[in-house]
């Protein structure tokens, strides 16, 4: 069966809900250990081994995200899918900063789209079930829809997705330093912007213009956060490496999007850094953002030849660049505004800004030290 032999610790509060699902997953071959809050869930985990983690957000004594905290502070990497209802997506987001790997929103509109959940999930840790069908992929793809239409149709709860996903405008890392500011109007950013230190010798930098600039761009950085989320895992408990190496990245990035089936497209520029080496490469997918090297009053930019858009079916392949990275140089990713290059030049970051007065994008700056 799809399912065989797979152990689940499946934390959940309603005795019915968690029985349907329970009994769901053992008919497909999985064997299901249940909880009805998060306290009997840690107690769970620390007795036995399991593959995957299946957690309501909202839960009494101990919640769904308390739970997780608890797990991945403990060092452990279990993938987990948080299960959760319309109102709770700035509780989503927080899961799957902390290390969950996807979601499913509440009430569910077909038990196989927790299946479908579950493999794909685990495909990436190369220990995932076999046997997946169009069927599921359907169910699948109308979730993930759902769920979309959801923001699309509320911008404040589109905005407050989204606004979880943001530092403050300065962030530090035990050997980088990421500044940034990203303008928008008073709706939700078509842009976004992500770093992460991988293992202790890489980083990973990124940013992103989705289109349609509408609400969906909120989902669109969940989406693609839980995508780079996973390969950051993946590379820290040594599963493979694409997360370092842009070209891998962006290929994989858009095979997500491809299969997402929720039309959505980006222009990207993704670089990792080998702090060790001073090792950069960059990657681009379609046009409109630049990658610059700032030494003092100095920009220099890389020469990236415009390429196709993440999320197309035909999709090529990224252009590329690999240099050295003087210690002194700074990295600066900007779209492609004068005003912002002035703004930047200027050390003029804010963070995340609504202003309606100011032309949408920004700019992401990282030195070494």
């Amino acid at each position: 069966m799809a399912l065989e032999a797979l152990n689940i610790l499946l934390v959940e509060d309603d005795p019915v809900f968690r029985d349907m699902i329970a009994r769901f997953l053992r008919t497909r071959g999985a064997l299901v250990t249940e909880a009805g809050d998060g306290r009997d869930g840690l107690e769970q985990f620390v007795k036995k081994r399991f593959d995957i983690i299946l957690a309501d957000l909202n839960m009494p004594n101990m919640d769904g995200l308390t739970m997780l905290r608890h797990i991945y502070n403990s060092g452990s990497s279990i993938p987990s899918i948080i299960l959760s209802g319309n109102q709770r997506m700035a509780l989503v987001t927080e899961a799957l900063r902390l290390g969950a790997s996807d979601y499913l929103v509440k009430p569910l509109s077909d038990l196989h789209a927790v299946e479908y959940a579950i493999n794909q999930c685990l495909a990436s840790t190369g220990v995932a079930p076999t046997g997946l069908n169009d069927d599921i992929d359907e169910l699948s793809y109308l979730e993930l829809n759902q769920n979309l239409a959801l923001l699309e149709q509320n911008t404040e709860a589109a905005k407050c997705v989204q606004q979880q996903l943001f530092p403050g405008s300065a962030i530090d890392y035990p050997k980088v330093h990421v500044d940034y500011t990203l303008l928008t109007h008073n709706r939700v950013s078509p842009y976004f912007i992500d770093s992460a230190m991988v293992g202790g010798e890489h980083f990973i930098m990124y940013m992103a213009h989705f289109y349609p600039e509408d609400n969906r761009a909120a989902f669109a950085c969940v989406l693609l956060k839980s995508f780079v989320n996973q390969k950051v895992k993946d590379s820290n408990n040594r599963i493979d490496d694409t997360v370092t190496n842009p070209q891998s990245m962006l290929k994989y990035l858009n095979e997500r999007l491809v299969n997402a089936g929720v039309d959505l497209y980006c222009d990207i520029i993704y670089v990792a850094l080998h702090l060790k080496h001073n090792e950069l490469q960059v990657a681009q997918a379609g046009r409109g953002l630049r990658c610059y090297l700032r030494h003092g009053e100095a920009l220099t930019r890389l020469a990236l030849a415009d390429s196709m858009q993440l999320g197309l079916f035909a999709w090529g392949h990224p252009s590329m660049q690999s240099r050295q990275l003087n210690g002194d140089d700074t990295l600066c990713l900007v779209t492609g505004i004068p005003a912002h290059k002035q703004m930047l030049m200027a050390n003029d970051f804010h963070g995340l800004v609504y202003s309606p007065d100011t032309v949408e994008g920004g700019f992401v700056q990282m030195h070494i030290g």
